[in-house]
């Protein structure tokens, strides 16, 4: 039993890993190991020769369960002392910086838009971006054969071949928001809607998703000189200067009388500057509500009138801001967005443009 000690003892000092350690308690105190083996002979010894082997043999197996278990605590230690060392980090140093995000440019001048109308007393309507055929076109006196009406302009939504209800359409202005408002709140009104909407188109200027914003304002004794000074009160906050507007007599179904609105500016090099010089640049469609517009909302048009009017949120962004391109908006270019994006604390102002 001496030597099966000194044998054990040694080779289990001399195990380098956990592996070695396992074979080695298997040789020794395994089932078939040699000092199981050992024990396993007592019942051929006579009862004299058992009281003496036996305790000693349990001695023998206890010490060398007990070397295996310091050793493989030793083991332990010496990787994790490894990995510690391995793994060493000075926690005194500096942290990684980290980018900042920055807010879209379109987010920004939603903001913007919201909070020049707020000051001016209009409140934000919202509406779903899946309308139904009646709400975007039917309300709004747009007749069936009107050229917005068709699949080349407009994003239908399928229909079972047996069902004859009009199709849901992906909405094509925020206009239908107002027929809603109207429903809901009636008259006196005064809001804008902005949001998201389709159209079937795409170049330099177009884009099949965009963003507009909308107003509506509806009283006794609203009139056109109303909604001029409303859109130059607007442009001369948003742009930080004092912006003139021109109306051009056109058509819309439905405001009547209706007009395109332009901007002052000036052209110069390639690049334009608003509030100054001799050139116009046409920003947005308007007029007064049709008196059927107002029907369908549920207001009588012989006590009330407005005037609405609808420009593209993107469109007065890259205005504003410079911007060459339409299609880069919708591109999640990072590069791009940290170009012509905003930090969070760049807050719109209601007068001289951002405050940064």
């Amino acid at each position: 039993m001496d030597s099966l000690r000194d044998k054990y003892i040694d080779l289990i000092a001399a195990a380098s890993d956990e592996a070695t350690l396992e074979e080695l308690r298997v040789q020794a105190v395994g089932k078939k190991g040699e000092i199981s083996l050992e024990m396993r002979s007592l019942g051929k010894m006579s009862p004299e020769e058992r009281q003496i082997m036996g305790p000693k043999l349990n001695a023998l197996k206890d010490e060398i369960n007990s070397a295996l278990a310091a050793k493989k605590v030793a083991l332990a230690d010496a990787a994790l002392n490894d990995r510690l060392a391995a793994e060493w980090l000075d926690v005194t140093l500096p942290g990684r910086g980290r980018r900042q995000g920055s807010i879209h440019p379109v987010s920004q001048v939603w903001e913007e838009c919201t909070a020049i109308f707020a000051d001016m007393g209009f409140a934000v309507a919202e509406g779903p971006q899946i309308e139904q055929d009646w709400y975007n076109f039917d309300a709004l006196n747009i007749p069936g054969h009107h050229p917005a009406r068709a699949e080349m302009d407009t994003f239908y939504m399928h229909r079972a071949e047996d069902d004859e209800r009009p199709p849901h359409v992906l909405r094509t202005h925020t206009s239908p928001v107002q027929i809603r408002s109207m429903e809901q709140h009636g008259a006196p009104l005064r809001i804008i809607c902005p949001g998201r909407v389709y159209r079937a188109d795409y170049d330099q200027t177009h884009t099949p998703m965009f963003h507009q914003v909308e107003g509506l304002a509806i009283d006794k004794n609203i009139s056109m000189a109303n909604l001029k000074w409303v859109l130059e009160e607007f442009f001369s906050a948003y742009f930080g200067t004092q912006v003139k507007t021109r109306f051009r007599a056109s058509h819309f179904p439905f405001t009547e009388p209706s007009a395109e609105v332009d901007i002052q500016c000036q052209w110069k090099d390639g690049s334009v500057t608003v509030g100054e010089g001799d050139d116009w640049l046409e920003v947005l469609g308007s007029g007064m509500v049709h008196p059927k517009v107002l029907e369908a909302g549920g207001i009588d048009p012989s006590q009330w009138q407005g005037f609405a009017f609808g420009m593209g949120i993107d469109r007065i962004a890259m205005l504003k801001y410079g911007i060459p391109d339409l299609r880069a908006f919708f591109d999640s270019d990072l590069r791009w967005l940290r170009n012509y994006g905003f930090a969070a604390l760049d807050v719109p102002t209601i007068r001289g443009g951002l405050s940064r």
